[in-house]
């Protein structure tokens, strides 16, 4: 793209429309970010503070790399509402919002980019800037450029928007004395004080050694704030008080060799659970050995569990000792337990009321030492009086059971998981994303999880599959099938809440009416479009919105038409 002196801005009304007010609730979005309205006194009173503790080039720094946020998060949030990058158009949204918040009229004098080759050369006047103003009250003319959160901003907004580094510099601020503010945007090779501006943008070391600091503290609370919890609690996440109901019991356990039976839902974490059991234990330098008893056929069950003797079977060519003697001394978990065969039912009962087992095809006994702890996401109860599991080793395993709740019946530990998760698969595929938007984090909030904490790490590992790096995961990511009636999820609406979506109804008569000979659903697709577009006065956006379609796909119907 050519260099253009005071290029046009657009209409700004695809931008303004993203702006929900929710006065009942408290809440202010633009697109699925929640925003804030905050008095520029407040925000002017705040630089002054920072000021006056960091001193001018930590506080310098501080409010650009805040600016600099706030810039990467609308960006990504535009590039939603105006795909396109290739476009002027989609670039200038950024100077647009920034003059829609009140933080300046943006004015672009010259423009050029070229997202193929990185070049970019960019520059704009700023007039009555907010920052420039609350400078000029508290401290008077300055001898320096001082809107530094909005070179942030505009340097964060570029950079998202080329995907490399731009930076800008102010030319003449009001704040020095200048009629107006002036800015010049381009890579920040070009610059000659490059480290300066890069190093701005950087974490200061004082708050990195802050932040160090009380990591350091964090860990030290853990160890010796409660200490019975520790080990536990490094194998899990959660702070809810049904979770920390679960901690004690377990912690109990752990001082003592009572088995221990868990129940819950499935994916409820059952498997780390019992990890935390045995790590919590004197058990925990021994082995910890972990059965899925439904994935073992039921003939092969006992040979697994408590091992086989040469020739005891069609096949069984060599002794081997099974999962039992191999947890010996340390931990054996059971799960679906329930799955297991009578003679195998019969077999752990003696286990646990003897310590002692017999490989199939030997009649040697073999004293074994091993805690079991089983699982099972079945009435156990319920299945004793069917006749499906011995009631004796019902009683055996029930002496201490534990109840692990559901997702849903801990919410507020979703968050906490959210970014354990987000941590987890960040590294795994070695991306960074910006984290969930604010809408995805209250579909996730109250979705009901039948699935529990698995469901939820699957869909984060989805997530971030699908979104690329410095780009925030939003609500379609996690429910892709969002947007269906019959989705088990309701969607959110303008205020925040959840609601079921109703499919929009049209009356049999007109219908019937429509079904003549004549009739062609292609012709009536396009009059829709044709109407919606003219409603819209040509903005695609908004004439998506209108239809109940994404951007992409009235660009795509449009195209087909051929009315773009």
């Amino acid at each position: 793209m050519d260099i253009r002196t005071s290029p046009q801005l657009p209409e700004p009304h695809d931008l303004i429309s993203q702006f929900k007010f929710s006065s009942e609730d408290g809440k202010v979005w633009f697109n699925e970010q929640r925003m804030l309205l905050i008095h520029s006194a407040a925000l002017g009173l705040l630089r002054k503070e920072l000021i006056e503790t960091l001193g001018v080039k930590r506080a310098t720094g501080f409010l650009m790399r805040f600016g600099y946020y706030s810039g990467l998060r609308d960006a990504d949030m535009l590039h939603k509402i105006r795909p396109d990058f290739t476009t002027e158009d989609a670039f200038l949204a950024g100077p647009q919002l920034h003059t829609i918040k009140g933080m300046a009229k943006v004015v672009p004098t010259n423009l050029s980019f070229d997202l193929e080759t990185g070049h970019f050369h960019g520059e704009f006047d700023w007039y009555d800037s907010y920052e420039a103003e609350a400078h000029l009250h508290e401290y008077g003319q300055s001898d320096i450029p001082v809107c530094w959160t909005l070179l942030g901003y505009a340097s964060g907004f570029s950079s998202y928007y080329m995907g490399r580094k731009i930076i800008y510099q102010e030319t003449q601020c009001t704040g020095c004395g200048s009629e107006h503010c002036h800015i010049v945007g381009k890579p920040a090779e070009e610059w000659e004080n490059q480290t300066e501006l890069e190093q701005a943008l950087q974490p200061d070391p004082i708050i990195e050694e802050l932040l160090a600091l009380q990591q350091q503290v964090t860990s030290l609370k853990e160890i010796y704030h409660n200490p019975e919890y520790d080990d536990l609690l490094l194998n899990s996440v959660g702070n809810s008080e049904a979770f920390k109901s679960v901690c004690h019991l377990i912690a109990k356990a752990s001082k003592t060799k009572v088995s221990v039976l868990l129940q819950g839902e499935t994916g409820v974490g059952k498997e780390v659970v019992a990890r935390g059991l045995h790590l919590s234990s004197d058990r925990k330098d021994q082995p910890f050995v972990a059965v899925n008893c439904a994935c073992i056929p039921p003939d092969l069950i006992e040979a697994e569990l408590f091992g086989v003797e040469k020739g005891a079977y069609t096949g069984a060519t060599h002794s081997r000792e099974g999962k039992f003697e191999r947890a010996n001394q340390g931990t054996i978990f059971l799960d679906e337990v329930i799955e297991l065969s009578p003679r195998a039912q019969a077999s752990l009962l003696r286990v646990l009321q003897e310590g002692e087992l017999e490989r199939v095809g030997d009649n040697q006994l073999r004293t074994i030492d091993v805690r079991v702890v089983a699982a099972t996401n079945e009435d156990l109860k319920s299945a004793v009086e069917k006749g499906r599991f011995r009631a004796d080793l019902y009683y055996r395993l029930n002496v201490y059971p534990v109840q692990i709740p559901p997702l849903r019946e801990r919410r507020e530990d979703i968050p906490l998981l959210i970014e354990h998760f987000l941590e987890k698969y960040h590294a795994l595929y070695h991306k960074r994303t910006l984290g969930v938007t604010d809408k995805a984090l209250q579909a996730l909030m109250h979705y009901k999880w039948p699935g529990n904490i698995r469901e939820l790490e699957n869909m984060i590992e989805r997530g971030i599959i699908l979104t690329e790096n410095n780009q925030s995961i939003d609500l379609e990511s996690f429910f892709p099938s969002l947007a269906e009636p019959t989705h088990p999820l309701n969607i959110i609406n303008a205020k925040g809440q959840l609601e079921p979506k109703e499919p929009a109804t049209i009356d049999d008569h007109w219908i019937d009416k429509q079904l003549d000979d004549n009739f062609s659903i292609d012709v009536l697709e396009r009059q829709l479009i044709q109407h919606a577009m003219n409603k819209a006065d040509g903005n695609v956006s908004q004439a998506a919105r209108l239809l109940g379609l994404t951007r992409p796909a009235l660009a795509y119907r449009l195209k087909k038409i051929e009315l773009d």
